[in-house]
């Protein structure tokens, strides 16, 4: 290896999820936080997990049902 190119590595790197596993692994960064790990994953624990984070889905179906009432209301709406 070139000497002072390369980052700094840091063997003993902690790794912080939001469910609270914490895991030690070697990285470039000395400490890290995820959303989401191996002990917490869907595809590893075969549990549906929805994180709808800021109401996504409520405001879709209100995008979809205010564009639904415009589109009712220019139906009825006779023609000049």
């Amino acid at each position: 290896m070139k000497k002072d190119i390369h980052p700094t590595y840091y063997p003993k790197t902690k790794i912080q999820c939001a469910c609270g596993n914490v895991l030690e692994v070697g990285s470039a960064v000395e400490n890290l936080k995820i959303e989401v790990c191996s002990a917490c994953h869907p595809l590893y624990t075969g549990k549906q997990k929805l994180l709808d984070k800021a109401g996504r889905v409520e405001k879709f179906k209100a995008r979809m049902a205010k564009t639904t009432a415009k589109q009712t209301a220019k139906k009825a709406k006779p023609a000049k």
